[in-house]
């Protein structure tokens, strides 16, 4: 497609004709959906459904991910007029691709939040689509599994992120972005074992029996060592991704609420989430984007970016099963 057809492309998130193709509307014009997909509650025929959760009520420091959604559809206008680079073929030519809007709650109801983020995704998995979240806050994950494994049974997580997230809690009714993956372990969403933590750099002696790749550890060996690892953990478990934009350094992502310094680099990231083609990726969340505490919308950019890589990695394994 060439860039003349911006003079003709306007609101592409409505215009679109199907699900298909690039699009080289304006950057700077139109209506935001994720990568100018088109917008729809009909899931008919979609491979995967993007999805915005803006919820930032769980958090234990600076709050503002509720706008993160939003913000990474606008900075994902970027990257649009392009096929994703380095993967060898085009997701958005060749797969049914949509998104899905955003999860409709009551702010002033937190408690039933949860119920209504896993009937959200139940609905996306009964119509045979994938999701891929946008957060939120890092809590999203917690329903978001419990749809998941549903359907898949025990998941493997890979989870990138400065922190651990599996604080003990045994309030399975608290709302907290630091303990829900204890929850998960405990209540057999997810099955440690066959699950593993990358770029890790705050304490929490109790891992639950997850690997841990610490941030260290990639800064030392590299971010080709850390996929090998994370490899040969996952096997060909189906697993469930996330990520947390504090998985990178503020450097990177300075509009996150808990951002600890000594992270990953955008490029180790951008490394690992290629290099992990042919895991068996069944959904995947990227999160805690707080665009109110970056004016440059660095972080946001850095989630459009996780968000295309997740999106290329669930569609890997499909391409190579062919039609």
């Amino acid at each position: 497609m060439a860039l003349e057809d911006a003079a003709k492309e306007v609101d592409n998130a409505f215009t679109r004709k199907g699900f298909r193709g690039l699009s080289c509307e304006n950057t700077f014009g139109g209506a935001t959906s994720f990568l100018r997909r088109s917008y729809t509650k009909d899931l008919a025929g979609v491979d995967l459904a993007i999805t915005g959760v803006p919820f930032d009520q769980a958090v234990t420091n600076r709050p503002g991910t509720r706008l993160g959604p939003r913000a990474i559809r606008e900075a994902s206008a970027l990257q649009a007029f392009d096929r994703p680079y380095g993967w060898g073929f085009d997701p958005l030519e060749e797969f049914y691709i949509a998104d899905y809007g955003d999860l409709a709650f009551d702010y002033a109801n937190t408690s039933a939040f949860p119920d209504a983020l896993t009937a959200h995704i139940d609905g996306i998995l009964s119509a045979g689509a994938g999701s891929l979240t946008l957060g939120g806050d890092h809590y999203i994950s917690f329903p978001i599994l419990k749809a998941y494994a549903k359907k898949f049974g025990p998941l493997s997580l890979l989870h990138f992120d400065a922190h651990s997230d599996t604080w003990a809690d045994d309030d399975m009714t608290r709302i907290d972005h630091g303990t829900m993956f204890y929850k998960a372990v405990k209540l057999g969403l997810i099955d440690p074992a066959r699950s593993v933590q990358v770029g890790i750099r705050t304490d929490n002696p109790d891992t639950l029996g997850v690997h841990i790749i610490d941030a260290r550890e990639v800064h030392e060996k590299g971010p080709q060592a850390a996929v090998a690892k994370v490899k040969d953990i996952l096997g060909s478990h189906p697993t469930y991704v996330t990520f947390d934009i504090d998985a990178l350094d503020p450097a990177f992502a300075p509009g996150t609420g808990t951002p600890v310094w000594g992270g990953l680099t955008s490029a180790q990231a951008a490394i690992m989430l290629r290099d992990l083609a042919g895991i068996n990726m069944v959904g995947g969340d990227v999160v805690e984007v707080s665009p109110p505490f970056d004016t440059t919308g660095a972080t946001a950019i850095a989630g459009a970016h996780v968000a295309t890589e997740l999106l290329c990695l669930w569609c890997w394994n499909r391409k190579q099963a062919g039609p």
